[in-house]
């Protein structure tokens, strides 16, 4: 098993009296694509400060290729950053801004424009050498900011929400793009986002974190079809959430007492134990024919979204009790219908957290 290129040991951090990061540890390897994925607050942008020298944390380690870089400054650790509102010179041409941390290593002129014509022709810019910023688009400038990385080839290279200021669609060419880059210099990526559909569009290391811990870590698809905690449930896409108590264990079998009525799912759960069930959208069935009843429901929403119907119902058992499905777009569904519920066993997510 190879060494991890970055290794995270128990590192916590401090801004005053505020713990904004809790003993997080974690590894990433070569060529991975990682995403540190949490709401405002979860310390996500902190860690990556710590990754790229900006900060020091207030304890434990950063290593990165084997070496001690806790306290190793910026200029002198194998990573670069692009941030969200890219950061380029705007007196200076395109091509003397993907040069610059080049010049700043002592490097001569026609090796520097050799080099940055070579990584705007990565990131299909290849024209714009002698242009200045003000004159690209802003995804142009995402790309100008990424070539201005990539050119001193670090080890590791940082984004912090770097297609945050760009539209939607633009955004979704920007996460296509990205992955191919990533892929053709087989650089790490680590990469910090809030956004959900970016994460599993980007990742092959999806990092879920919140309240200053990782909750979650692993491929994106068992993030998300199997998350191992509440918040992952809920934040890694949307799901409904069943509170429930074990009231029944035998033959590797729980029988589980919820608002949607008893439902039996294989465990090994001691009764009384307290869980929750969390079933996702796609999984949840408007009609009977899921083998797992969980009652009728009045629509109280459809919202038609290009190639499906979201569908918010109220359980008649219990009106705490919410349902988000997805159905298809040629779905006749409205408002004000009531519908019977259901999902299948297998589709259900056992959460004891």
């Amino acid at each position: 098993m190879t060494a991890p290129l970055v290794d995270i040991r128990a590192v916590s951090h401090r801004f005053g009296q505020q713990t904004v990061l809790k003993n997080v540890s974690l590894q990433i390897e070569p060529g991975s694509y990682t995403i540190l994925l949490g709401p405002s607050g979860s310390g996500k942008t902190t860690l990556l400060s710590i990754l790229g020298g900006f900060v020091s944390p207030s304890q434990g380690m950063v290593f990165i290729r084997g070496e001690d870089c806790t306290s190793v400054p910026p200029a002198k650790r194998p990573t670069t950053t692009v941030f969200q509102d890219y950061a380029l010179f705007p007196h200076m041409s395109v091509g003397a801004n993907v040069g610059f941390g080049l010049r700043m290593q002592g490097v001569d002129a026609a090796t520097r424009a050799a080099k940055a014509r070579e990584a705007l022709a990565l990131v299909g810019l290849a024209s714009a050498f002698d242009k200045k910023p003000h004159q690209l688009s802003g995804g142009q400038r995402q790309r100008v900011a990424l070539a201005r990385a990539l050119v001193i080839e670090p080890a590791v290279l940082l984004l912090d929400e770097p297609l945050g200021a760009l539209d939607l669609k633009l955004r979704r060419q920007m996460q296509d793009e990205l992955k191919a880059i990533q892929k053709r210099v087989g650089t790490a990526f680590i990469h910090v986002t809030h956004d959900q559909e970016e994460a599993m569009a980007l990742a092959d290391h999806c990092v879920v974190m919140n309240d200053g811990r990782i909750e979650d870590e692993g491929p994106p698809e068992r993030v998300y079809a199997r998350p191992a905690t509440r918040f992952s449930a809920t934040f890694m896409g949307e799901s409904t959430i069943l509170q429930g108590n074990v009231t029944e264990a035998k033959n590797g079998t729980i029988s589980v007492a919820t608002p949607a009525g008893a439902i039996m799912l294989p465990g090994t759960l001691q009764p009384g134990a307290k869980v929750a069930l969390a079933i996702r959208p796609e999984h949840l069935v408007l009609g009977a024919a899921g083998g797992v009843a969980l009652g009728r429901a009045e629509v109280s929403d459809v919202v038609f979204q290009g190639s499906f119907k979201r569908v918010l119902a109220i359980s008649a058992k219990d009106p705490a009790l919410h349902f988000i499905a997805k159905a298809p777009a040629s779905a006749t569904v409205q408002t004000g219908d009531t519908v019977a519920v259901s999902c299948n066993a297998d589709d259900i997510i056992l959460l004891t957290d």
